[in-house]
Parts: structure tokens; sequence; C-alpha cells
């Protein structure tokens, strides 16, 4: 039986799909989990150069699965304190390319925020319900959106949830490049491909000096953002019913009706 986490290498690249095609790829305990794991190991292992993150269609990742907050409660969240797998996207050393094949909401775009770059379907769409669920986010999305969209459209995606198409996310600068749906994983691998070939010592420090180099100002959001979302926990008990109307809210955006 196939998993929630589809790990493949080809040559130096190794492919992460986010395998929960029911849910959307909602980020439940067991991929938690998977996908923390994975990434270590992936960062461990010296046979790899490059990783690729996507998803089981129709969807990238719909972030929290807030069926399962609203279950466990804190112990939900609690698991990303031990196994914080939107945070260890970003401290990969080798580099993460996201191939972004759907539905890319809260921490499923806090996931793609922390790929160096994202390759887009033209299926894919964003946005950032954090608000409209009642949750603050907590995985780095006011530190590292605003950087790619700028300060106005990092603030309009959180403070109105709407949802981002493909194109316009192309225009925002925050994908590199759109491609048809059925290319989008053989482009990603072409691209990742591409970037295992640099000597492994010179792709390293490469990647340090980007990540590094804008940490002064990265470092001191991110730590804003986890100190004001600790203080501003959920309300446990209306997640539900919010996931129902946000749900709805995404369809009539996506399809217009």
């Amino acid at each position: 039986m196939t998993g929630p986490l589809i790990v493949e290498d080809t040559g130096a690249v190794r492919l992460l799909t986010l395998n929960r095609p029911s849910a959307r790829n909602a980020l439940g305990g067991v991929l938690i989990t998977a996908l923390y794991r994975a990434l270590c190991a992936a960062d461990a292992d010296d046979g790899v150069r490059v990783a690729v993150i996507t998803g089981s269609d129709p969807a990238f990742c719909a972030g929290v699965d807030l069926k399962e907050a609203a279950r466990d409660g804190e112990a939900y969240f609690r698991r990303y304190e031990t196994e914080d797998c939107i945070g260890q996207v970003t401290l990969m050393h080798k580099p993460v390319i996201g191939a972004v094949n759907g539905a890319t909401f809260t921490g499923g775009l806090e996931i793609a925020l922390g790929c160096d770059f994202l390759v887009a379907s033209e299926r894919a769409v964003f946005a950032d319900t954090h608000a409209r669920v009642g949750v603050l986010p907590g995985g780095g999305m006011t530190a590292r959106l605003p950087q790619l969209v700028g300060s106005g459209n990092a603030r309009r995606m959180s403070l109105t949830g709407e949802v981002v198409d493909a194109e316009r996310a192309l225009r925002m600068g925050l994908v590199t490049e759109v491609v048809a749906h059925e290319r989008l994983r053989a482009r990603a691998m072409e691209l990742a491909a591409a970037v295992a070939e640099v000597p492994v010592e010179t792709l390293l420090p490469l990647k340090q000096m980007y990540t590094e180099g804008g940490a002064g100002t990265v470092g001191a959001a991110l730590a804003v953002e986890k100190a004001i979302a600790r203080r501003h926990r959920p309300d446990i008990a209306a997640l539900e019913r919010r996931r129902v109307a946000v749900t709805e809210r995404n369809r009539r955006q996506i399809t217009g009706g």
C-alpha cells in the first residue's frame, strides 16, 4: 500500500510526493512525520544533491489538516515542535525545488515558500487562508512571502485570503515558470538535474550564500511571527466550521461559480 509520502530517486535528484490526494495532501500527523524525516534523510544522504517537492493531483498541499486539528486540539500543533516539516524545508543545506501542481494553501504555501524556487502547473492556485480559519501563520509566511511578491501583495493575500492563479503568481514573482500540467514533473526534474550537475563543493556554499545573505531581515521577521503566533493560539472548537466555509469560498473563487 502506498503511504502518505512517495520517495523516488533519479540520479542525484530525490523526488518527494505528498500523497494524500483525498485530503488535498493536507498535513495529517503521519504525513508531517514522513515529510520531516524524508527531508532530513535527503539532506544527510551524500548521493542526493537536489530535492523536488510536489503533490499527488489535484493539490500540492492544503496545509494544516484542520479536521485532525479540530479532533486532536493542541496535540496536533505540538507535533510541529519536534517534527517541523514546514520549517525543515528552509533548513535544507541542499537546493529544494517546488513543483506546484495544484492548490497550495496556508501551510502548503509556507512549504512552497521554503523552496529555493518554484515551477508551477497552469492549474496551480495559491492562497494564504490562515486568517480566514482563525490560525496565525507560524511557518514563515510573513517573513518570506513579502520577499517574493512585495509587501503590498503579501499583505493583500494574507488579509483577504484571495486565490491567486498561476499566471498572476508568475507576474508577482511567486513562481519562476508556468508550464502545461502534464509537463510539470518532467520540467522540475530537468531543472533539478541541471542543478545537480554543479560540483557539490560549489553547490552547497552557493545555496548557503543565498540562505544566509538574507538571514538578517528574514530571521528577525521569523522570530516576530513565531512569538506572536505562540501568544495567540487558535480557537480549536471553531476550526472545522471555518474550514468548511473557507473551502466553499475557495471553490467559488477558483470556478467562478
